[in-house]
């Protein structure tokens, strides 16, 4: 996109303000009612003090963290901040030193229709107190920049002086590119090179009005915000009705929130498909018949805010999309309201656990049903590979019968810390897997009839053995390698029936420690587990979750002090490591994270404790909350 340089100099400045949690009031007032995008955190002060008191805001300043936090600190300056502050002459501390009030980034329609056009961008800091030391920096700016032999224009927007600073994409591509060079740099390619793309001007639009500092590149977006500034009557994004929606509901008393108008982008990516269609083909119009039966279309809206009390953060998640619409992804993936508790089998030491209540038979409909309304011929090639399944093996096998009338409603998980501490064990931790079923040995049986699916490591179809353990029938099939042009794989999908589920799992301990049984210590009995969920609205809505961050975090924390060498060689053959500029090396990975800093988990491990999160459908869409209650040794 022509404005993505515009937007990565408007982030930087403001990277190092949003890192210490910089906040911005309530923006509806002010944007203007297109706006597609905004994120705000409401009070700096309020949010600074309340994320400083946070477990993680406190473990982030202890000294302990000190080594490992001022290189990654001083790496990110030296090699990001610095470079570009050179390059533009702005010294960004003397603008994120100056939020005390409002910051909110947004992103507008302005006059973005798909393929035409662009969106614009907004950065908005109320500096309350310290306007005077805005006006003098924003001065100093321009001179510099004049100095500089770099272009300006300055201009009147409502009687108010704003600068548009004008410089070469090269300028910004440099500084970046330098900072985080091209991973596919100096690499031959049997392909032609790509032309270079000749370097144009960019326009970024800065000024003040009272307080508030304004950047955007759109005259017309800060038009609307001075009106509204100054009570015009210009619709804002309050009279939105979907995000006065979500204000009302959520946003009043937020540390911080982000609003997303799916409806408006779906609306600009449908049209935009309209215009392909007219240029006709095989494919016409398929892009907006796969939107609508997929759901997307009836989506609304996404809303995430955050709170904090002195017991634990919370973080809500809403997806709009009213029931009266719903259909596709967002219909046949809705969870029941049924019990989705932790099951008395489920051991204490399960460090992460989770419970969908979702009726499978319902689902399988429902995705060939999608899929016909998709492309009927796509149906047609489902629904044969449906009726033929297993068929190979025995030819009076059928899979609805066998398999999909055999599923049930339930879908419990639960994780176990790695067996060994190895960067490759942290990546395939022991977990297992329950889907519940009216005759579970029918459907541990029917998925052996599928193996004809399954590719063998070895080649031609995966071989299921059979064996017996306490009583039940144990079966165990090759996996596929967990990566294109990986060695065959030598680990095993096993799975068995007991109780009223089939339960699965690439740990064969740990399957055979769910058939064993016998009396273990319930997770559902943690202490403060049940308290903690009641502040989510409790374990019946249909989907619940739990993570033990003391154990996950102590065991992350000592492979990564002790792998931190292999960690480094890993990341330097990835495109990440080529935009660190650290694929030459591996080493190099080091001076931006040094895991062999870190502490001693002892000496943090009261930061930590559990999280729990629970998901509901209601009739306005679909929820999510999480939260993470606060330790009892660093609770003020």
């Amino acid at each position: 996109m022509k404005k993505l340089n515009s937007v990565i100099l408007a982030l930087a400045i403001m990277a190092p303000a949003l890192m210490r949690a910089a906040t911005v009031p309530s923006p509806d007032k002010l944007l203007p009612a297109d706006t597609l995008v905004v994120f705000t955190i409401p009070d700096y002060t309020k949010a600074s003090a309340v994320v400083n008191s946070t477990a993680g805001g406190q473990l982030w300043a202890d000294p302990v963290m000190k080594p490992f936090k001022e290189k990654f600190i001083n790496k990110f300056k030296s090699d990001l901040v610095e470079p570009l502050e050179k390059q533009f002459g702005i010294k960004f501390s003397d603008y994120t030193d100056l939020v005390k009030g409002q910051v909110t980034i947004a992103l507008t329609q302005n006059n973005w229709a798909g393929k035409s056009g662009e969106p614009g961008f907004l950065v908005l800091v109320d500096t309350r107190d310290k306007s005077d030391a805005l006006k003098t920096n924003l001065a100093a700016l321009k001179k510099k920049w004049v100095e500089s032999d770099k272009q300006l224009r300055v201009e009147k927007i409502r009687d108010l002086e704003f600068t548009t600073f004008i410089y070469s994409s090269d300028e910004l591509s440099k500084a970046i590119e330098k900072a985080l060079p091209d991973a596919n740099a100096g690499f031959e390619s049997l392909d032609a090179p790509k032309a270079k793309k000749a370097p144009h001007k960019e326009e970024i639009i800065i000024g003040q009005s009272g307080s508030l500092f304004i950047m955007g590149h759109s005259v017309k977006d800060i038009e609307k915000i001075l009106v509204r500034q100054a009570d015009g009557a210009v619709p804002s994004l309050s009279e939105q009705g979907a995000f006065a929606a979500s204000y009302n509901s959520m946003f009043r008393d937020s540390l911080g929130y982000a609003w997303v108008n799916l409806k408006g982008f779906i609306d600009i990516v449908t049209k935009a498909m309209g215009q392909d269609a007219n240029a006709g083909g095989p494919m016409a119009g398929m892009g907006e018949k796969a939107l609508s039966a997929l759901g997307l279309t009836s989506l609304q809206s996404l809303a995430l805010n955050m709170q904090n009390s002195g017991d634990g953060t919370t973080v809500t998640m809403k997806l709009s999309i009213p029931e009266s619409s719903r259909k596709g992804l967002f219909k046949i993936l809705a969870a029941d309201p049924k019990d989705s508790a932790p099951p008395a089998f489920v051991p204490a030491d399960a460090v992460k656990f989770s419970r969908v209540r979702l009726d499978l038979q319902k689902t399988i409909a429902g995705l060939e049903s999608m899929v016909n309304e998709i492309s009927p011929s796509y149906g047609s090639i489902l629904k044969t590979v449906i009726d033929m399944a297993g068929k190979d093996k025995d030819p009076n096998f059928d899979l609805r019968k066998n398999l999909l009338a055999n599923l049930g409603d339930d879908i419990v998980s639960w994780q176990k810390v790695p067996r060994k501490n190895t960067l490759e064990d942290l990546g395939s931790p022991p977990v297992i897997f329950l889907i519940s079923s009216p005759k579970p040995e029918q459907l541990a049986s029917a998925l052996k009839a599928l193996t004809s699916l399954v590719p063998n490591p070895t080649g031609g179809a995966a071989k299921v053995k059979e064996r017996e353990f306490l009583g039940r029938k144990v079966y165990s099939m090759p996996l596929p390698a967990q990566r294109p042009g990986a060695k065959a794989s030598d680990r095993s999908l096993h799975y068995a029936a007991s109780g009223s589920y089939v339960a699965l799992s690439a740990d064969v301990a740990m399957l055979e420690e769910y058939l064993r049984g016998g009396d273990v210590k319930p997770l559902r009995d943690t202490p403060g587990l049940a308290e903690a969920a009641q502040k989510i609205g409790g374990m019946g809505t249909g989907m619940f979750g739990f993570e033990n961050q003391q154990e996950t975090m102590r065991v992350t924390l000592e492979i990564l002090k002790k792998e931190s060498g292999t960690l480094a060689n890993l990341m330097g053959n990835s495109q990440l490591a080529g935009r660190l500029g650290i694929s030459d090396d591996g080493k190099k990975f080091k001076d931006w994270l040094d895991f062999s800093l870190l502490p001693a988990f002892s000496q943090i491990a009261k930061y930590f404790s559990f999280d729990v999160w629970e998901g509901n459908f209601d009739s306005e869409g679909i929820n999510f909350k999480f939260y993470a209650p606060t330790p009892p040794q660093v609770r003020k």
